[in-house]
C-alpha cells in the first residue's frame, strides 16, 4: 500500500527491484527500469541514479537502435576477458565466472542519468543496458535513487505556502 507525505524540493526517492531474469548477453532495460519506478514521471528536472548490487553483471549506456551492437559488445568483451580457466585462480563457481567479474568492473555497475520532463533524458538512440556475463538466468537487483523538482506544486492555504505532495511506497 501506499501513502502520501509532504515534502519540500528537493525530493529524493529511491526503490529497489529485480529484473526479469534474462540469460548472457546484453539486454535493454530502458523500459523495465521506467516501468518499475514510475516516479520518474513525477519529476520535472532532477538525477536518477541506477546502481545495481551484483559482481558478475553490468550496466551500460548504448545504442538502442541497431540489436547486431548487443552482440557485438557481447563479442567484444569476450575477447577482451576469455573464458579460459588457465589463466585465472578463481575458478571454483565456473569458468564463466571470473571473466564475468572482470566484465563488470570493466563496464561498470552504475550510472547516473538527467531526469527532464518526466523522462530519463537519454540521447536518440541511447538505452540503458544490463550486461549478463554468466552462462545462466540470474536475478540481478537494482537500486534507483532519484533526487530532483517534482512537477506538482499544490497550495496550502491556510499559510500561503507551496508544498509537494508525493506517494511513498510502504516499507
Amino acid at each position: 500500500s501506499s501513502k502520501i507525505m509532504e515534502a519540500k524540493i528537493p525530493v529524493w526517492f529511491q526503490k529497489e527491484f529485480s529484473l526479469k531474469q534474462k540469460g548472457r548477453g546484453c539486454h535493454y532495460i530502458t523500459d523495465e527500469i521506467s516501468k518499475n519506478v514510475p516516479e520518474i514521471s513525477k519529476v520535472k528536472m532532477g538525477v536518477c541514479h541506477i546502481f545495481m548490487k551484483h559482481t558478475s553483471a553490468s550496466l551500460t549506456l548504448n545504442e538502442n537502435y541497431d540489436s547486431d551492437v548487443l552482440l557485438d559488445m557481447e563479442s567484444g568483451l569476450n575477447r577482451i576477458a576469455v573464458e579460459d580457466p588457465k589463466l585465472y585462480r578463481h575458478t571454483m563457481e565456473g569458468k564463466d565466472d571470473m571473466p564475468a567479474h572482470i566484465k563488470s568492473s570493466l563496464v561498470g555497475v552504475s550510472h547516473t542519468i538527467p531526469i527532464t520532463n518526466g523522462k530519463l533524458n537519454l540521447g536518440t538512440w541511447q538505452g540503458v543496458w544490463l550486461c549478463e556475463h554468466r552462462d545462466h538466468k540470474h536475478s540481478r537487483t537494482l537500486v534507483v535513487t532519484i533526487n530532483g523538482q517534482p512537477f506538482q506544486k499544490q497550495k496550502d492555504k491556510q499559510n500561503d505556502q507551496n508544498f509537494i505532495y508525493l506517494t511513498e511506497l510502504a516499507t
